[in-house]
């Protein structure tokens, strides 16, 4: 297989699906061909009682949801079964929306691996109520990322983070500067987060530009490359002394009724 130098490996993954119902074929073909350990879905939009379950579960993923009607909703799919799952990001207990879930890996030397899937909100348009509340639960991630970082296991914070960290993370700064994605406020709020001890795995990898994650449907962007790196897996300190590599799958954006989003993902050799 095409991971057979990576066997010993752990693969951990995070991708925006845009619509699980919709994407399943594009879903289930990714997974046999990237045949990942950890999968984070984002955006499933579904409850959790509409999500294809049986199709995944017969390429041998145990599947864990917390959806919602028609948007936002997210998923982990794991080669074994977690041992703990926490759904929701803790601090506001009137956020209905349905953008984190925690599952606890025990692995096989008993140490912990905590994986967190992470759909953080847009925040557009700006002069709106959404801006406020992508600030506001960007400083309730950087509170539950203190804590479970002061447990000093491997943690990793897989997801779309609806943030470009730096220009060179998108094809135009000039086209983004007003966004929500970009303003220096949600910026400077993610470099909060990092500086909490957490490293971006595919910037520890690699300075290369023109790397993203995502390509707009509109305008030829994903001809033209005009796209912009908004998928992020930040790892703890022990995660971070595990990872060997990281990478994009950019490929599937090209596949029949893509996702605007790539797979982002990142290997970690456990057994050291």
């Amino acid at each position: 297989s095409a991971r057979s130098e990576q066997d010993r490996e752990m693969k951990i993954a995070t991708w925006n699906i845009n619509g699980v119902k919709a994407r399943i074929d594009n879903l289930t073909q990714w997974l046999k061909d990237s045949d990942p350990d950890i999968v984070c879905l984002q955006e499933i939009k579904t409850v959790d009682e509409g999500f294809p379950r049986l199709e995944i579960e017969a390429l041998g993923y145990h599947v864990e949801t917390h959806g919602q009607k028609g948007f936002n909703g997210v998923a982990i799919l794991s080669k074994t079964s977690p041992s703990e799952v926490n759904r929701g990001l803790p601090g506001d207990p009137l956020d209905e929306q349905s953008r984190f879930l925690e599952a606890v890996f025990t692995l096989p030397d008993t140490r912990i691996l905590r994986v967190c899937c992470i759909y953080l909100p847009n925040g557009n348009p700006v002069d709106t109520e959404k801006y406020p509340y992508k600030l506001a639960w960007m400083e309730r991630l950087r509170s539950f990322a203190a804590e479970r970082l002061a447990y000093e296991e491997m943690l990793v914070l897989a997801g779309d983070y609806n943030v470009i960290p730096e220009p060179h993370d998108c094809f135009d700064p000039k086209v983004w500067e007003n966004d929500a994605l970009f303003l220096p406020q949600t910026r400077a709020a993610f470099r909060r987060l990092e500086n909490l001890g957490l490293t971006d795995a595919v910037r520890a990898t690699t300075d290369a530009t023109q790397f993203y994650s995502f390509w707009d449907y509109q305008a030829g962007a994903w001809p033209k490359n005009n796209g912009i790196r908004i998928d992020h897996l930040l790892l703890s300190p022990e995660a971070v002394d595990r990872m060997t590599s990281a990478a994009i799958e950019k490929h599937v954006r090209a596949w029949e009724k893509p996702s605007d989003h790539v797979p982002v993902i990142a290997y970690f050799d456990f057994a050291a």
